[in-house]
């Protein structure tokens, strides 16, 4: 079973393919190389696993692998110069294709890579993990973390395909496969009521794994996001939404050193975060508090933040978020299930109040 989406941005777009037993089609891969060249990035936990599946698919072009430490606190300037240095030592040029093998790390790193090697080569995704099949892999963002900061340093640069084989997601441990749960939840509640529900309906079958269940969650994601990405490339406007709880979340993890909280996680409490301060200012009700609070729970997710992070934490770095824009703090907050919003017209004290509130029922 197979599925094919695109995101259209003119030149630069793309295909999504989507379904089982993909690391081993030649065909998703082949139209999309340049030259005769071909690195995998990986890391030391999904080589393991599917290295070698992809380098026998690739053997006609007899691929250089390059493996990484496994984690976000790995995702940073120094490991992004190993990848460099390596394709120094391996000469490789400009007409060479790079694949991310990996979740979302490896393809923030690989991407920022391909962006900036030689002053551009192709890569390709192949996603490893659900959050990376259904957000980090499609719409072009690469980039590194700082320590005061995460995602500060990188580039839009657009991928020649993904390859999403929800097979491999059956080697991810339950908390892994919870995160990637965040940010499918995250499309139902920013613009689409209908997924909304149905993840609602069928969040066991998720949970368990069944294939078509995992596939529709997944097209379904990559089409939203692929919709917003056509219309909004560089994040000038409506892409905007894509961070829903986002802000928050990356405060999280910053504070807790990238190595403690995995990503989706951060997210899923920062979704429940924004719910939160949506109602305090009366955008929705408590009913649609309850309706987010207990979606991510049903995805065995998190949603109170680590105790260790004061409001005055929060605040600090959040101040620094990619989303402040002329000293102003912008949040994605909801007016409805299935309807968010950009927006700094908000009261910062209401907002620390909210963190305080939400610190106090731990």
């Amino acid at each position: 079973m197979q599925d094919r989406l695109t995101v259209n941005l003119g030149e630069r777009s793309y295909p999504i393919f989507i379904g089982s037993g993909l690391l081993s089609e030649r065909r998703c891969f082949e139209p999309y190389l340049d030259g005769r060249q071909v690195v995998i990035v990986t890391n030391q936990t999904v080589a393991p696993l599917y290295l070698k599946s992809l380098e026998t698919t690739l053997q006609a072009y007899k691929p250089v692998s390059i493996v990484l430490p496994d984690g976000e606190k790995y995702k940073n300037l120094d490991t992004l110069n190993t990848i460099y240095t390596e394709l120094l030592k391996q000469r490789i040029n400009r007409t060479a294709t790079l694949v991310a093998l990996g979740g979302g790390v490896i393809g923030d790193l690989t991407g920022f890579a391909a962006a900036t090697y030689q002053r551009g080569v192709r890569f390709i995704q192949v996603p490893t993990t659900l959050l990376a099949q259904v957000d980090s892999s499609v719409g072009g963002k690469t980039g590194v973390n700082h320590a005061m900061g995460k995602n500060m340093i990188g580039a839009f640069y657009q991928p020649q395909c993904v390859v999403a084989d929800t097979d491999v997601l059956r080697t991810l441990d339950a908390r892994q496969y919870s995160a990637g749960l965040a940010e499918v939840i995250k499309y139902g509640l920013i613009g689409d009521r209908e997924f909304a529900d149905w993840l609602n309906a069928h969040m066991q079958e998720l949970l368990a794994l069944e294939t078509a269940a995992v596939v529709h969650a997944v097209k379904q994601s990559c089409a939203d996001k692929a919709a917003i990405v056509a219309e909004d490339e560089l994040e000038k406007g409506r892409r905007a939404l894509l961070n829903l709880g986002h802000t928050f979340g990356h405060a999280i993890e910053t504070a807790t050193h990238y190595d403690s909280w995995l990503h989706g996680e951060a997210v899923a409490v920062g979704m429940y975060m924004a719910a939160r301060f949506s109602r305090d200012l009366g955008w929705i009700d408590d009913s649609a508090v309850a309706f987010v609070e207990q979606q991510l729970l049903s995805a065995r997710l998190p949603v109170r933040p680590p105790k260790e992070i004061s409001v005055r934490q929060f605040m600090d770095l959040m101040a620094v978020d990619k989303k402040v824009l002329d000293d102003k703090l912008r949040l994605v907050l909801l007016e409805a299930v299935g309807q968010a919003v950009v927006t700094d017209s908000f009261d910062q004290q209401a907002l620390e109040k909210m963190i305080q509130q939400i610190g106090l029922e731990r």
